[in-house]
């Protein structure tokens, strides 16, 4: 979940006289990229017309989006619906195509309903997580699935730990734990140093939720992968000590 700024420059591309093409081409990679799970398309399809809603009214767009101040009026629609906004076409996508990579072995370990469960409650527990960080801070706004996508790819690399990932920059793949043990390590960081124009504390929410909800549904992987799970904790556990030192 990415923290609003008044004016975005973070979009790599400009996507706002092509955004029908855009979401055209999208569906049809796809369609054409291998079978996608009914309960992915469903999810990316809420994703799209939340978001899309919201690009186009300003007033819709505030009135469910995460706020501290709107919360704490008893407005708590806006822990669910602001994981359905985003700022951007690319924000959308982004989290999108992550998801549809992730969804897959989730489900195929899992189930839909299981696959779901994780899913809004990864997106629930990332704004939990917002909102316990700055539940002072009576302005602060986000909007973004990027908690409830950040569960996703936890519960994967939980159920698939042989899996490795590919960046962009860096020709070898890399093991899937290794990213994601990594990947929490630079949200504390960037929680603790308020990095960039992002909310860190909802993506460790968010992987929170996919790591606990993953073990609750599946205690099997205490005894197949426990060194993994152990791993895994890491992070989690180094983010509870530096909150109880005052440290973060």
């Amino acid at each position: 979940m990415d923290k609003l700024r008044c004016k975005q420059g973070i979009a790599l591309f400009n996507f706002r006289f092509a955004r029908a093409n855009i979401y055209y081409i999208w569906i049809l990679r796809l369609h054409f990229m291998g079978k996608i799970n009914i309960i992915t398309i469903i999810i990316i399809a809420a994703n799209v017309i939340v978001s899309l809603k919201g690009f186009k009214d300003f007033s819709f767009f505030e009135k469910y989006k995460f706020n501290i101040g709107g919360i704490r009026r008893r407005e708590q629609i806006r822990m669910l619906s602001s994981g359905f906004l985003h700022v951007d076409e690319m924000h959308l996508m982004f989290n999108m195509l992550t998801l549809y990579f992730f969804a897959g072995p989730v489900i195929g370990h899992l189930g839909e309903l299981n696959f779901l469960i994780i899913y809004l409650g990864s997106l629930v527990m990332g704004n939990l997580l917002s909102y316990y960080f700055h539940k002072n801070e009576y302005h602060y706004s986000a909007v973004g699935a990027s908690g409830a996508v950040t569960g996703v790819l936890y519960a994967a690399i939980l159920l698939n730990p042989g899996m490795s990932l590919y960046m962009f920059f860096i020709p070898i793949p890399i093991p899937a734990y290794i990213f994601g043990i990594g990947y929490l390590l630079y949200s504390i960081y960037g929680m603790k140093n308020r990095v960039g124009n992002i909310g860190h504390d909802a993506h460790f929410g968010g992987a929170i939720g996919g790591y606990v909800i993953t073990l609750v549904i599946a205690p099997w992987l205490f005894s197949q992968n426990l060194l993994m799970v152990f791993l895994l904790a890491v992070p989690i556990i180094l983010l509870y000590v530096m909150r109880k030192t005052g440290k973060i």
